[in-house]
């Protein structure tokens, strides 16, 4: 679709909304702003667009803007259900997702990864392989950059890895990366897609485009991914930690191996990828499966496995203070996610949970809390805080403190750990009751923990 002259309703003037607005302008198009919060609530993250051809319509019914409209542009937290998506479908208005406009627009060779969890440690470990291989590389999506702020400078021979979630790809059309990777599928976000048969379908979406030229990177230790490889189109490569694989990653006799076209190159021994726990030797894997299938030599692989630390706010080491380690796991937004935080700990840890209610079902988290034996106190925060606690009881832990809000927690957490042991922020939940996301919460957090005397 050609956007010159084209009025576009972007609705959700968050990052990627911006962005698309951007994006739109830089092609000839008149952009309508509209968000459910006024013009006062934006401070200064609005100052790009003022000044252009853009329309503001901030704090407006995005339906009665509807009607001299060509297109609309939805954010991913505007969900499927909205009435200005209903009323759009049912004038023929043309609807799309700030993923969908960017990928249609931008230039270079697109990878993408979805997954409940691992997305984001994923993308930027291969985004980092990429790097290290010397090709001009953009990590961009869910993981907080938009894509379409990509699509703005992006190059013909440009490599974007794309992180990607189950809402942006409700509004997908054309998108297609030439190759896509499905880590895991666990129970998240049942409160906006009803069930796990339509978020699973949704997960699915990721290759739907895709021809046999390209590439599906699947998660072979998940059963439910392998029935799903059976259906597709592309090439599968698979990766596992536990078992062999004929084309793909996995590890055998302790060492990373990559197989493809009837070829093994070996990689490096599992124990020397730097990132910890099980969890991230499958993203290690996934991110090797992507790279080398796209010719990355072994040796750039092998070096930035040994090298790559981590990202932010996934299980990360805030700072040691009498004897005691703690971590801001603010990512574990999620129960399989915080489970995999659980399953990394060493010694005895104090666990802030809590967040706000994404309709989950905490027992396999309390489950796993016990049976780790490395949670010696929970302390609880949030919306969720009381069915936290509820799941933990029936669990047989009855450890459990409530605190007042993340400084309270902290302060709750130093005076539980022993030396020797850990403070462990890994909500299981999102952070909407109290911080504007992920990052706020974590950031908050480390500030807390950097202060304390």
């Amino acid at each position: 679709m050609r956007y010159e002259r084209k009025r576009v309703l972007v609705v959700g003037m968050a990052r990627s909304g911006i962005a698309a607005a951007q994006l739109l302008l830089s092609h000839g198009a008149t952009p309508l702003l509209n968000d459910a919060k006024p013009l006062y609530t934006f401070g200064d993250a609005l100052k790009s667009l003022t000044d252009t051809a853009c329309e503001f319509h901030l704090g407006e019914d995005p339906v009665a803007l509807l009607k001299p409209c060509d297109l609309v542009v939805i954010s991913p937290g505007v969900p499927i259900d909205a009435p200005v998506v209903k009323t759009a479908k049912e004038k023929g208005i043309p609807l799309i997702g700030e993923l969908e406009l960017a990928a249609s627009l931008l230039q270079g060779e697109m990878l993408a990864v979805t997954g409940t969890n691992g997305k984001t440690t994923t993308v930027t470990l291969l985004g980092k392989i990429f790097e290290n291989a010397g090709r001009v590389t953009h990590v961009a999506g869910n993981i907080g950059y938009p894509l379409s702020s990509v699509a703005l400078t992006s190059k013909k021979r440009d490599v974007i890895v794309t992180e990607v979630s189950s809402f942006q790809l409700e509004t997908i059309k054309t998108f297609r990366p030439v190759v896509a990777a499905l880590l895991n599928i666990t129970e998240d976000h049942l409160n906006r897609h009803g069930s796990m048969e339509q978020y699973t379908r949704l997960k699915q979406r990721i290759f739907e485009n895709q021809t046999a030229q390209d590439v599906a990177v699947l998660n072979m230790d998940d059963p439910a991914l392998v029935r799903m490889a059976e259906k597709l189109k592309p090439r599968v490569a698979f990766f596992s930690r536990t078992q062999r694989v004929e084309n793909g990653a996995c590890v055998e006799a302790g060492k990373i191996v990559w197989r493809w076209n009837g070829e093994t190159r070996p990689i490096c021994d599992a124990d020397q990828v730097l990132i910890p726990g099980p969890h991230n030797l499958e993203n290690a894997l996934a991110a090797t499966a992507m790279a080398a299938v796209r010719d990355v030599p072994a040796a750039v692989i092998r070096h930035t496995l040994q090298s790559f630390a981590g990202v932010e706010h996934r299980i990360e080491k805030v700072r040691v203070l009498e004897g005691v380690t703690y971590y801001n796991d603010s990512k574990g937004t999620n129960v399989d996610s915080t489970i995999k935080a659980v399953l990394s700990m060493k010694g005895p840890t104090v666990m802030i949970l809590g967040g706000y209610d994404k309709h989950t079902d905490f027992s396999p988290l309390c489950e796993e809390i016990v049976a780790s034996g490395m949670i010696a106190q929970a302390v609880l925060i949030g919306e969720t805080a009381a069915q936290i606690a509820d799941s933990l009881l029936a669990a047989g832990f009855a450890r459990i403190t409530m605190a007042d809000g993340m400084e309270d927690a902290v302060h709750m957490a130093r005076r539980l750990a022993v030396s020797g042991g850990n403070v462990l922020l890994s909500p299981a939940c999102a952070s909407f009751d109290m911080f504007r996301d992920f990052e706020h919460r974590g950031q908050v957090f480390k500030d807390i923990v950097r202060a304390l005397p």
